[in-house]
Order: C-alpha cells, then sequence, then structure tokens
C-alpha cells in the first residue's frame, strides 16, 4: 500500500513526522486533502487544525498558525509559523 512520508515542523522546533495515508489542511485557496500519488502542490496554509491519518494509529490533530504546505513524490512537508499536537496526539506520542 502507497503512503506518505509526513514531516510538521514549525519555525523554532519539530511537531511530528511519519507514515499517513491522508493529510489535511487549510490553505489560502481553501481545503486540501492529499492522499498518496497527488500532483505536486506549494501552498500557502492558513491558521487552523491539520488533520493526518497515520498508518498506524488514530487519527492526529495539530493547531498551526499559517506558513507553507509542500507535496512532492508522496512527501508532505508543513513548515508552521507555529504549531501544537492536539493533547490527546501529545499524550500518545510520549
Amino acid at each position: 500500500m502507497a503512503e506518505l512520508e509526513v514531516e510538521i515542523v514549525a519555525a523554532d522546533h519539530f511537531v511530528w513526522s511519519g507514515a499517513a495515508t491522508l493529510v489535511k489542511a487549510r490553505t489560502s485557496d481553501g481545503d486540501i486533502g492529499v492522499m498518496p500519488g497527488h500532483t505536486p502542490v506549494l501552498a500557502v496554509m492558513e491558521a487552523g487544525q491539520l488533520e493526518i491519518t497515520p498508518v498506524n494509529g488514530s487519527r492526529i490533530t495539530v493547531q498551526a498558525d499559517g506558513g507553507f504546505f509542500s507535496v512532492d513524490n508522496n512527501r508532505v512537508v508543513i513548515v508552521a509559523d507555529n504549531a501544537q499536537l492536539d493533547e490527546a496526539a501529545a499524550a500518545g506520542n510520549r
């Protein structure tokens, strides 16, 4: 099964990385959902919630204050001004 390689970083700290089957975010052009095989995209990300469906485990949500969203060759890189894992996700990743 194909999967995405996802990396989320904030301006001053690492947030999350791992394999996923789906990533959702809000961009300046509207909501985007990315699955394996998606065409390349570079977008300005709006403040809001990111949703990641990891290959293993429960859905992860991240609160982000805007930034950039890049997709290329099944790799998703999100560089946010500021971002934090939601509490339930943070507790599960310790």
